[in-house]
């Protein structure tokens, strides 16, 4: 992203829309997820006053893992980011609670980071964080979000734990609601462990479909609105508005990671397409190199908002998932396997590519796209 382009609130209508502009800029945010890592990393050593390690190899992906002896435990926080502020907008023109997809975005932001390391889920913790009392006094909203956080968890099959509900008068904005969640899970046997030992030249990269915006880049989605004709209620297709299409609840992966399981089929590597979007695929800090010959379908609201954004295709798939949610690498052998498991459980899949041998960088060919090892910078 270029930082000397004009502000988004000065620019013409017909200038092209970043996700910097729109007020996230990851060179600025890199750099103190790396400087936490580091941090982090070292406080490991506690681990041994109770007998464990952790698994070093864990530092830098989605999930943190320990050895706790006869299986592996995982873990990962994730909050939900701006797309209640979607859902608020959209309940204000429609009169329709959105609340219920959004706790299925927020539960999927935590589990399906948590199963790239092949974990299965087990607990799911709750942190419900509103801008006042009066928050939760709206009940068709908020027995929307228990519905669905409830109905998010049996699709995963993880038990609700717990949560935090605090009022946060001055620090969240009044009527609105900061949502995360944190997941536990086991790796179990500890074969399933993928962090990416077993990812070399000659794998398959198969995509599983997103189905829509997901959880990410929902800020750029925001701003885009000050351009549309009718705002949240401007149709993406005949029937379907942009603020209703963003809403579509993001994806759980869980089931399809399960399934290969029960099937036999241990994936070398695993990547959440979330913040960054497919720069997500550089992920692992192997020298490989990832070519895609096949791109996935990009579902219509990313293609509206790629249009009406002015973006070209480079700057979309630096920033949204366009059409891909996860990504599984696996044995060229069990490639298609894959796809019909995944399939078999409603989610559309595609064998995309492969990786080779070379310097680290994604080869996207049907778009002309290269992004290089400098374009990611997470570790």
């Amino acid at each position: 992203m270029n930082s000397t382009e004009p502000r988004a609130d000065a620019a013409p209508a017909d200038a092209a829309l970043t996700y910097e502009q729109a007020g996230v800029n990851y060179d600025l945010i890199d750099p103190l997820k790396v400087s936490a890592q580091r941090a982090a990393a070292a406080t490991a050593g506690h681990l041994a006053a109770h007998g464990f390690t952790e698994v070093t190899a864990s530092r830098g992906e989605s999930a943190y893992v320990v050895d706790v002896g006869p299986f592996y435990l995982a873990s990962i926080v994730e909050c939900l980011g701006s797309k209640a502020l979607v859902a608020d907008e959209m309940q204000q023109l429609t009169g329709k609670s959105y609340y219920a997809g959004i706790a299925q975005d927020t539960i999927a932001m935590a589990v399906n980071d948590l199963i790239t390391v092949g974990a299965t889920p087990l607990v799911v913790q709750a942190y419900w964080a509103a801008g006042g009392s009066d928050w939760f006094g709206d009940a068709q909203r908020a027995q929307a979000l228990v519905a669905g956080w409830k109905q998010a968890c049996d699709t995963c099959g993880v038990a609700w734990g717990g949560g935090e509900t605090p009022a946060l008068a001055g620090i969240v904005e009044a009527g609105r609601i900061d949502l995360a969640a944190s997941c536990t899970g086991l790796i179990n046997p500890k074969e399933r462990l993928s962090v990416g030992d077993r990812l070399q030249a000659g794998d398959a990269i198969v995509l599983l479909a997103s189905s829509g915006i997901h959880a990410n880049g929902l800020s750029l989605a925001r701003k885009l609105v000050e351009r549309l004709p009718q705002g949240y209620l401007t149709e993406v297709q005949p029937g379907l508005s942009y603020g209703e299409a963003l809403l579509a609840p993001t994806t759980l992966y869980s089931p399809v990671t399960e399934a290969l399981y029960k099937a036999g089929v241990v994936p070398h590597y695993c990547a959440n397409i979330t913040g960054h979007g497919w720069r997500k695929l550089l992920r692992h800090p192997a020298k490989l190199t990832y070519r895609i010959h096949t791109v996935p379908e990009v579902t219509p609201v990313l293609k509206f908002i790629q249009q009406h954004a002015k973006q070209d295709d480079r700057e979309a798939y630096s920033t949204l998932n366009m059409g891909a949610g996860f990504a599984i690498f696996v044995d060229a052998a069990d490639a298609e396997r894959v796809v019909q498991i995944a399939q078999a459980q409603g989610v559309p899949a595609v064998v995309a590519g492969q990786v080779e041998a070379g310097p680290k960088q994604l080869l996207i060919e049907p778009l002309n796209i290269r992004f290089g090892n400098d374009d990611l910078q997470l570790r």
